[in-house]
């Protein structure tokens, strides 16, 4: 090996072999840490069993982390953003805030890409990657034009979206097919001109007390920011430049927040977010965001305020303590909407929320906005199918001990299948929801225990996409040298 490699007699081990989910660990005998294609490649050609692909390390399910992985490869070193010959290069090992950091000030351009600022590029890329400017710009695949990949021989590619044939379908499977299924992504190319970002914008982020909200305010607030995207869920809506999170933390928690930006030089921006938090808020009583969960305290934003985007960039991504607690664990469901909320739902999400025996104010339900630019794409002209919804919905809780696993798993387990009852227990796309999201990967798709819809978990994620994907995994490593318990399997 011409990298560097480590093993369990490592002092360093114990950090690689974990990621944000302590639920999840491995122990591998070697643990790889390439600074280049080439490093990996040689890691690739010289395996001698389980290979393992490491980002950031965000995946949420054990993916990555198993007892089954013999050697992991973390792609942590290659993390360089680099310009040349009007392409931008972004390593697959850069994380999130990195890689706005160097964009934006090296030539004063983005990615529209995710909030979180550890999430490794390599991961969020090949889901889709979305974020704040996704109703905007388009997610951050739209602005993909190629991909170095390492396959499963050892040899290393590039295809681009101008390829032909059976490299243009690898291509297209690293548009949203989710990673560890095709080969070793080392390497993005982003074309010139790239996403300018807003030079400003407005944020706010509110707060509403559980003390003001009884079902009906409750129904009013998650049926409103639900209507709200359905009515400006078009590429030409004046709330396209606007996104916003709704996080409905536990009764027990204390509060719910809102946390909603805006282009700045967007046509009516204050007025348009204005509307925005009124028809979400109504005549709630708010205040400075100051919940627990996706945010911690927020002073000095209970109005909005106009910040230059990558200060606010940066505020919004580092500010998640839940996620830089050390013996995190957690657990995690997604859902597409596409249309408002039915009455059904509203009072399965309240009853959930405040049920008496959840003690921990770290569960939660957190809608994500979508819609606007994403939907001027075809669904098949990237793999990423989902492309009418106007929000997403993630249920979720963290905790920090073993014994409180069975406690927080079975809340998330039964408010998602109570909340999908009539479908099974999951979002089978239709005219409400369109299945789940890939870079929220949810292990319990696949066990009829948890699914009792008939409807495979591959088409939950990629609906009719999910055949090409086969295509190219058949083209490419059609023995699974890459794999974990969701990838995609040969046609």
């Amino acid at each position: 090996m011409t990298g560097r490699v480590i093993g369990p007699d490592d002092p360093r081990y114990a950090d690689f072999t974990a990621g944000i989910n302590q639920r999840y660990t491995a122990k591998p005998s070697s643990v790889h840490l390439p600074r280049t294609a080439a490093e990996v490649a040689s890691a690739v050609s010289a395996a001698s069993g389980r290979l393992s692909i490491r980002s950031g390390g965000h995946c949420f399910e054990d993916f990555v982390h198993h007892g089954e992985v013999a050697e992991i490869l973390d792609l942590s070193g290659l993390s360089d953003v680099d310009y040349a010959d009007g392409v931008f290069a972004v390593g697959a090992g850069a994380r999130l805030q990195d890689v706005y950091e160097q964009l934006y000030r090296g030539w004063g351009v983005t990615i529209p890409g995710g909030i979180c600022y550890s999430v490794g590029a390599g991961g969020h890329i090949t889901g889709g990657g979305y974020g704040l400017l996704s109703r905007r710009d388009g997610l951050t695949v739209d602005h993909l034009y190629g991909v170095e990949v390492v396959l499963a021989d050892g040899r290393t590619v590039v295809v681009t979206r101008n390829s032909t044939g059976a490299e243009a379908d690898l291509f297209w499977a690293h548009t949203g097919g989710g990673g560890g299924s095709f080969g070793v992504v080392t390497r993005f190319l982003f074309p010139a001109p790239l996403v300018r970002p807003p030079a400003e914008v407005l944020v706010a982020a509110l707060s509403v007390p559980w003390a003001d909200l009884d079902e009906r305010r409750f129904a009013r607030l998650l049926g409103g920011y639900a209507r709200w995207h359905h009515e400006h869920r078009a590429p030409d809506s004046p709330g396209a430049p606007l996104s916003s999170l709704l996080m409905l933390n536990h009764r027990c928690n204390g509060t719910v927040g809102l946390v909603a930006q805006i282009d700045a030089a967007a046509p009516g921006a204050a007025r348009v977010l204005d509307e925005h938090l009124a028809a979400v808020l109504d005549d709630l009583v708010t205040s400075g965001f100051a919940g627990a969960g996706e945010f911690g305290p927020m002073p000095g934003l209970a109005r909005p305020r106009r910040l230059p985007w990558l200060r606010a960039t940066r505020f919004l991504g580092t500010n998640t303590p839940v996620l830089t607690d050390p013996t995190l664990r957690a657990e995690h469901k997604s859902a597409y909407v596409r249309s408002t909320l039915p009455e059904s739902q509203l009072r399965t999400a309240y009853e959930f929320l405040t049920r008496p025996d959840v003690t921990n104010p770290e569960t939660m339900l957190v809608a994500f906005s979508y819609g606007g630019a994403i939907s001027a794409v075809d669904p098949a002209a990237t793999a990423v199918a989902q492309r009418d919804s106007t929000f997403k919905l993630l249920y979720q809780a963290f905790w920090s001990t073993v014994d409180a696993d069975a406690a927080n798993i079975g809340w998330v387990r039964d408010f998602y299948r109570s909340m999908y009852a009539d479908t099974g227990g999951v979002p089978v796309p239709g005219e409400i929801v369109d299945g789940c999201y890939v870079n929220y990967p949810d292990a319990d798709l696949s066990d009829p225990a948890w699914n009792t819809s008939g409807v495979p978990w591959h088409d939950l994620y990629f609906k009719d996409n999910y055949r090409r994907l086969q295509r190219a995994k058949a083209q490419w490593d059609p023995a699974e040298v890459f794999r974990h318990r969701q990838s995609i399997r040969p046609a």
